[in-house]
C-alpha cells in the first residue's frame, strides 16, 4: 500500500484530533486542528484510505514540517 505522511503546516499546538486510528479518510478530510498564533489550522487528509498512524496527541508541540499522521491508500 502506499502511504501519505501529513506534516505541520506551522509551529504550534496540536489543539484537537478529529479522527482516530483506523478511520476511513477521505481526501479534503480534518484529521487534526492545531493552534497557532490564536489561530486554527486544520490538516487535511491528502488522500482517501485508512488513518495507521497519529504521531502527536492532543496538547503537544509541533514545528513546521514535522510528521504528524499516516494514511495508507
Amino acid at each position: 500500500m502506499a502511504r501519505a505522511e501529513l506534516v505541520s503546516e506551522v509551529t504550534g499546538k496540536v489543539w484537537k484530533i478529529e479522527l482516530q486510528v483506523g478511520a476511513a479518510v477521505q481526501e479534503g478530510d480534518t484529521v487534526m486542528i492545531l493552534e497557532s498564533m490564536k489561530m486554527e489550522i486544520p490538516i487535511e487528509a491528502t488522500a482517501a484510505g485508512t488513518l495507521v498512524e497519529l504521531c502527536v496527541a492532543e496538547e503537544d508541540q509541533v514545528e513546521e514540517d514535522q510528521l504528524v499522521a499516516i494514511i495508507e491508500y
